[in-house]
């Protein structure tokens, strides 16, 4: 890299020379990209294009954060990974492939869990905040600390095939808890395990942020900045909200009562993201418990929850009746005989245990882990998904 801020060196000349054809960027621009520094939190569906892209256009530095680890579920969507990274830190897989984008950049691999402990510092060293996140309570994270640092966000979040991006806290527009004040309640929401997202949807909304990341750096355009752009995929419509400050709003409003990061896994109700697995309840049966009650050939019902796509993926068998049917099809299955329930991952199932037993089902129990669990520890023939 030149020492001269002001001056590429040839090789950046040749790199980046479709950038310095357009008048807005030219030279001075590009030195502009090549001298700031943003903060990707999260290498996932969405920061995979952002850092991606952020390091093709020549950003100079660029801070990636996430304490995972690569996935298979990941590589349908996490374009930073391959199948080769599979099993190894997310950060170093992104760092190796931003290294190949472009060897100029310069990349801080934090593999760290972003909490309200670090936030601040590692978040002060850059110019722009990117939220790559999942879950609400690291959003709510990311978006106080870019208000009290006075850093802008270019937020953006996925879900099945609808997506939306914005730019939060910056030159005195909105901020994210201007738009939800509060959290949804804990499990109403489903992850992306859960329900699923369409492969190319973070690309989209991932380039748009890094497009927003870029205009700021060269203030160029006029950003997201109190819009909120909507997006959905399946019918390809995008539609803009209009997002305006709230003056009581408790971190960026005219009184702030939020000056320092909260406990934001007490705020949103969830449990720390890396926490170990909650205590068993009175109703939960490990898989290995449902292995020997199959091999004891006891009678009883196994009553799956899940939707009729997911059944059709692996299935052990037993009932189906979906989570949103069992209101109304509850009298299809007996009172007199246990009942085992069972979804992906344990969470629509406790639910449904919960609810058959408010219904007067007094021998119901639920799957710890779901389906996914009994693939892990029971039978890895059954296709996790």
């Amino acid at each position: 890299m030149s020492q001269d801020p002001n001056t590429l060196s040839p090789d950046e000349l040749t790199r980046y020379a479709r950038h310095l054809s357009l008048p807005e960027v030219g030279v001075a621009g590009q030195s502009k990209l090549r001298s700031a520094s943003v903060l990707i939190v999260g290498t996932g569906g969405l920061g995979s294009p952002v850092a991606m892209y952020l390091a093709a256009a020549g950003v100079g530095r660029l801070g990636i954060v996430d304490f995972d680890r690569v996935e298979y579920s990941n590589l349908q969507r996490q374009i930073i990974h391959a199948t080769q990274s599979v099993g190894r830190p997310k950060v170093q897989s992104a760092a190796e492939t931003i290294a190949r984008i472009n060897p100029f950049v310069q990349v801080d691999a934090i593999e760290e869990t972003l909490t309200s402990a670090n936030a601040m510092e590692i978040a002060n060293d850059y110019d722009i905040i990117i939220d790559g996140t999942d879950n609400f309570a690291t959003r709510y994270l990311v978006n106080d600390v870019c208000v009290l640092l006075g850093k802008p966000n270019c937020y953006g979040s996925i879900f099945r095939f609808e997506g939306q991006a914005s730019v939060f806290g910056h030159a005195g527009g909105p901020c994210y808890r201007c738009l939800y004040p509060q959290p949804p309640a804990p499990g109403t929401v489903p992850s992306c395990a859960e329900g699923g997202v369409l492969g190319v949807l973070p690309g989209i909304v991932g380039t748009i942020q890094a497009t927003e990341a870029i205009k700021l750096i060269l203030s160029l355009g006029d950003s997201l900045s109190g819009r909120l752009l909507l997006i959905d995929a399946a019918d390809m419509r995008f539609r803009e909200l209009k997002v305006r400050r709230s003056l009581d709003c408790p971190v960026c409003g005219d009184s702030p009562t939020i000056t320092a990061p909260i406990d934001y896994d007490q705020f949103c109700g969830s449990p720390p993201i890396n926490a170990p697995a909650a205590e068993q309840s009175p109703w939960d049966i490990e898989p290995s418990t449902l292995k020997q009650r199959f091999e004891a050939g006891e009678d009883f019902v196994l009553l799956d929850v899940r939707e009729p796509h997911e059944y059709g993926i692996c299935n052990l068998g037993g009932t189906l009746i979906p989570l949103a049917e069992l209101a109304q099809r509850h009298h299809e299955l007996p009172t007199d005989c246990p009942i085992v329930v069972h979804c992906k991952l344990g969470g629509r199932s406790a639910k449904a245990a919960r609810q058959l037993r408010d219904l007067g089902f007094r021998d119901v129990q639920n799957l710890r882990g779901g389906i996914d669990a009994w693939s892990i520890n029971i039978d890895p023939s059954v296709p996790r998904y």
